[in-house]
């Protein structure tokens, strides 16, 4: 971390990524939405804006996927697509929209793993789908990465299938190009809208003239009118973006209220005890100031409505049963106060004792065995390790919890609001244990290990092959050479370590600002508590 930003408060770092934000919502820019306004079109969140209710918002997801992964080809905003939950005559419905001012809303590697978490989210949370098609298709000179694997382009066309079987509408407005593979997109959801001027096809026409050399224009070969009148693809050939908008709008408010409607928060909701501008006040953004966590849930759950589960064992997480905006939860949450344990001693805050561990995955298991849904507050530094810990089975405890998490079928939803390094990522529902919603403060660590730790480890062995390589053409490394190679070393583990980091690779679903943490959990519980369909065997809708 630069000398600048290590001093920054936790509310002016919020502040700058809050800024920075702004700035990847752009897309393209100015010449691509120039470029897309000239083609008679709107952008992507052009098009959201008008399609969801006034005044009700956009829960987006994923915005920082892709950052700066593509030096190569220059920033990919948003990877190219847009996504998230929007409220359509009162549904909450995920929307996924190609950026078209993105290089054409070309697929990378990026994209395609938003999409399919985009789809996932819509699965579990029984959420209806409206894409919004505009994109090239995937990016040929990436083709490699973003074809064959379960990640990949592939995978998207199958959870098309699985979604309509399972009974997920999913509605596909093709508003610009759909080339290629990626036309089986649209033709596997329920329902399909096309505007004119548009194009739907398997090869282009400079293709379709290279392959076998038919001479044919793409509006006669894939065009509105071809697959309205001749192929019978779509199902309504709409004028522009505007009616097309306005015709999904109707259809979403055919579906039935109580199979889909929105409740959102609840009418025994009651107020935080706590103003949630107050984290500022006791959360250091750097992690060198203890704080009680219990302070921090008093900004985030309904006050008063905290019944806390072994209060006076496993000090290090907190466990106990809310509501946040009248929804039940349970929590799971990393104490970073130091305690006093009985017949133990003191106990450092943000690690996980087997006390602790032990805790919790009781906690966890009892979740599970009553329905409530949980919710993981992470800001841990890792397992506690040493002879003492190791007698005490801390690999043991550890594993206990790990294999409640993970067989847990209640939703699970995580926020990290400081350090999430090694194991006690795992322990407390990071991303590979299938949480439904996972945000992240912009102060957030993701590593194995912290900066300092992981650099020093690296710098060592660097310094030896450095030193080695030196000696080989008879020199010997001087103390300048060194600490460039440490602060090269130390600048790296730092940037991998930035959260902006982790959420450009997708292993956090968003960034949050602090205070709006409990406006946007009482939206996510009020999304995971939906009905998740049932997996059966079936082929849903088929175009005929």
């Amino acid at each position: 971390m630069n000398q600048v930003a290590a001093k920054l408060s936790l509310r002016e770092i919020t502040e700058a990524v809050m800024i920075q934000e702004e700035e990847l919502r752009k897309g393209g820019g100015p010449k691509g939405h120039d470029r897309q306004h000239k083609l008679g079109r709107l952008t992507a969140r052009e098009r959201i804006v008008r399609l969801i209710d006034e005044g009700t918002g956009f829960f987006e997801m994923g915005l920082w996927a892709g950052y700066r992964m593509y030096p190569e080809v220059g920033e990919v905003p948003a990877a190219g697509l847009v996504a998230g939950v929007g409220m359509v005559h009162n549904r909450p419905c995920m929307i996924i929209a190609n950026d078209a001012t993105v290089k054409a809303g070309a697929f990378f590697p990026q994209t395609c793993k938003k999409m399919i978490r985009a789809q996932r989210m819509a699965f579990e949370n029984a959420l209806p789908i409206i894409y919004m098609v505009d994109s090239a298709g995937a990016y040929l000179p990436m083709q490699d990465e973003v074809f064959p694997d379960e990640d990949d382009f592939g995978r998207i066309f199958r959870n098309n299938s699985v979604l309509s079987a399972a009974g997920i509408p999913q509605y596909a407005a093709i508003m610009g190009n759909c080339i290629a593979g990626g036309a089986y997109l649209p033709v596997l959801s329920d329902k399909i809208l096309m505007t004119e001027g548009s194009g739907l096809y398997l090869a282009g026409a400079a293709l379709v003239k290279a392959a076998i050399g038919q001479d044919i224009d793409e509006e006669t070969l894939g065009g509105a009118t071809t697959h309205a009148e001749i192929s019978g693809t779509i199902d309504f050939k709409e004028k522009n973006d505007e009616t097309c908008i306005d015709r999904l709008r109707r259809l979403t408010d055919l579906l039935p209220m109580d199979r889909w409607g929105w409740c959102g928060e609840l009418p025994n909701a009651k107020d935080a005890a706590r103003d949630p501008q107050d984290i500022y006040e006791f959360v250091d953004a750097h992690g060198r100031k203890e704080y009680d966590t219990r302070d921090l849930l008093n900004c985030v759950i309904d006050g008063g409505s905290f019944d806390e589960f072994k209060a006076d064992y496993g000090k290090t997480l907190v466990t106990g049963y809310a509501r946040i905006g009248g929804h039940a939860v349970g929590i799971v949450a990393s104490q970073r106060k130091r305690q006093e344990a009985a017949n133990k001693g003191l106990q450092i805050g943000g690690v996980i004792y087997t006390d602790s561990a032990d805790k919790a995955a009781r906690f966890v298991m009892d979740c599970n065995q009553t329905g409530i849904p949980l919710l993981f507050i992470q800001d841990v530094v890792g397992f506690m390790v040493g002879r003492d810990s190791e007698h005490e089975g801390i690999i043991r405890s550890g594993a206990k919890l790990v294999n409640a998490l993970s067989n847990a079928v209640v939703p699970k939803i995580t926020v990290v609001v400081g350090s999430s390094f090694g194991a006690g990522n795992y322990a407390l529902c990071g991303k590979a244990y299938d949480p439904r919603f996972i945000f992240a403060w912009p102060n957030a660590k993701y590593a194995v290990m912290g900066a300092a730790q992981a650099s020093g480890v690296i710098f060592s062995i660097k310094k030896r092959a450095a030193e080695e390589e030196a000696r080989k053409h008879g020199h010997e490394l001087d103390h300048d050479e060194l600490e460039a190679l440490r602060k090269a070393v130390y600048d790296r583990a730092e940037e991998t370590t930035d959260i902006r980091h982790g959420a450009a690779r997708g292993w956090v679903d968003g960034l949050i600002a602090p205070h709006t943490t409990r406006d946007v959990l009482i939206t996510a519980l009020g999304l995971v508590t939906r009905k998740t369909p049932e997996a059966r065997y079936k082929t849903g809708v088929l175009q005929t």
